[in-house]
């Protein structure tokens, strides 16, 4: 799947350019003409990374990303500030913000590319690193696949079910923890609906994923609204 970007700008010219680039480079891109709009989208659609322009009218830059942090399923989203101020105390105040990274106009299209994919990659890894210590995955994440998994809740009747393609063996705890993942629970909700440990649950979570060749639990419930595995 492709990551998901929201691009904010109120250039038209420049944000339908950005956006085709990106589509072209593989990317899935939502376009917003300011903050509330891309707040909006926000709510609908967690992106994977968000890119805004910071010079823009009624909320700026600033104070959209102030409002992104505030919220607990944004606290880790990569952001990309792009802007025409290339002062360094426009940039520190940016870094401040808890921007991750500033690309002042005009720019090449291709460094913008390569800071998106270092970004995602860089984010990628450390949600693989606290999974692989055993560590509880970062709350931020979580909190956005809860969002999606309720999201799809909304939709299930639209979901067109298909037999699954091989037979899955669940046991019936697997089947438990399913379920209540296909509820829209996290993992310390699940262990202690079940009476047992979160590290269990998080055993029995990844288990589903080697078992339904998915990645995420947004995935994992999608896959099993479509085949009828959740009761």
């Amino acid at each position: 799947m492709s990551a998901q970007l929201l691009l904010v700008d109120d250039e038209p010219g420049l944000r339908e350019a950005v956006r085709d680039y990106l589509q072209d480079s593989g990317f899935s891109v939502q376009v917003a003409s300011n903050a509330r709009e891309g707040w909006d989208l926000m709510q609908q659609n967690i992106p994977d990374l968000l890119i805004s322009d910071i010079m823009m009218p009624q909320v700026d830059g600033y104070q959209f990303l102030k409002q992104v942090r505030e919220d607990a399923r944004f606290k880790t989203l990569p952001v990309i500030f792009l802007t025409a101020k290339g002062m360094t105390g426009d940039r520190i105040q940016g870094y401040q913000a808890g921007v991750d990274a500033y690309l002042p106009k005009p720019f090449d299209p291709d460094e913008l590319v390569a800071i998106i994919e270092n970004l995602l990659a860089r984010r990628s890894t450390s949600l693989q690193l606290t999974t692989e210590d055993g560590e509880t995955p970062d709350i931020a994440e979580l909190a956005k696949q809860i969002a999606q998994i309720k999201a799809l809740l909304t939709q299930k009747n639209a979901i067109a079910q298909s037999p699954a393609p091989f037979t899955i063996d669940l046991t019936p705890r697997e089947q438990s923890v399913l379920n209540l993942v296909a509820e829209g629970l996290m993992n310390k909700e699940i262990a202690r609906r079940l009476e047992t440990s979160v590290r269990n649950v998080e055993k029995y979570v990844s288990r589903l994923f080697s078992k339904t060749g998915t990645n995420s639990r947004t995935e994992l419930v999608r896959f099993a609204l479509e085949h009828g595995l959740a009761k």
